[in-house]
């Protein structure tokens, strides 16, 4: 079943301290559908996503989740709906792998927090689906960057929100692993209808995988739609400063972002 919760910005402000990042943006997240936003170093995307899940304060505007502004709305309710994970979470000390991931599960558990064995056994599935059940017992200490990763995304599993937000999800993760990854979402998206928000900077991969492109540049959306009615060189010129060659992807037919550099230009023999 497809989500039908909302999640928009109407003149979103954002910023650190005296220096604003985000500017002024309106946004609207399909529901049940997978978003992926894109833009070059330090242009807010990191930030617009910690707007989105409350976690900064705006300076002007607001975040509407189902239509109410999200800092009105109490904590674990919006727990419950929306989860987020971060592009540098970190880990208690000495926190196995299962005590992590049922973290997850806090928002749905009762003011005494007893895990039932419904939720043992979504911890168990989460963990599963990403691909870490055999590290259950091991400590978070222990662990490569990547296996790591994917710890961390089966936390956000388990805690089974409709609206889940994922800042850089295929850090660290090598290209088998970073396939895994984003193919999980789909799966997640389309078994459960979670609507899925997440940062990416390997552009045609954001192209192969998001129904849903947004484009940032210098804290505001240069461009949002389908992948293939978007991408173009120029918006690639636009939203990064390099110029491209872009091309149907031989596999998904998405488009696929051929960068140029000094060296390599078309036209020219490769050095």
């Amino acid at each position: 079943m497809t989500s039908s919760r909302s999640l928009t910005a109407r003149e979103l402000t954002l910023g650190y301290d005296a220096r604003t990042v985000v500017d002024g943006l309106d946004l609207d997240i399909p529901p049940g559908r997978i978003t992926v936003i894109v833009g070059a170093n330090a242009c807010g995307k990191s930030t617009l996503l910690r707007g989105l899940a409350r976690l900064l304060v705006p300076s002007g505007g607001t975040v509407l989740l189902d239509g109410r502004d999200i800092h009105r709305m109490p904590t674990v309710q919006v727990a419950r709906v929306l989860g987020l994970l971060p592009q540098s979470p970190i880990a208690p000390d000495s926190i196995t792998v299962a005590d992590l991931v049922a973290r997850g599960r806090y928002p749905h558990q009762g003011w005494l927090h007893r895990r039932s064995g419904d939720s043992d056994a979504i911890v168990d599935g989460a963990m599963a689906s990403a691909g870490v059940l055999d590290l259950a017992e091991r400590s978070m200490d222990e662990l490569s960057g990547g296996q790591r990763q994917r710890v961390w995304i089966a936390m956000a599993l388990a805690q089974q929100t409709d609206l889940l937000l994922l800042d850089e999800p295929t850090t660290y993760l090598d290209i088998s692993h970073q396939i895994e990854v984003l193919d999980l979402l789909v799966d997640l998206n389309a078994e459960r209808g979670t609507t899925v928000v997440m940062v990416l900077h390997e552009l045609s991969l954001a192209c192969r995988y998001a129904e849903h492109l947004v484009a940032m540049r210098e804290g505001r959306v240069v461009a949002a739609g389908s992948p293939s009615d978007i991408v173009d060189a120029e918006l690639v010129r636009r939203v990064f400063g390099v110029d491209s060659l872009v091309v149907p992807d031989p596999v998904s037919r998405s488009p696929m972002v051929v960068p140029f550099s000094r060296h390599h230009r078309p036209g020219e023999p490769a050095r």
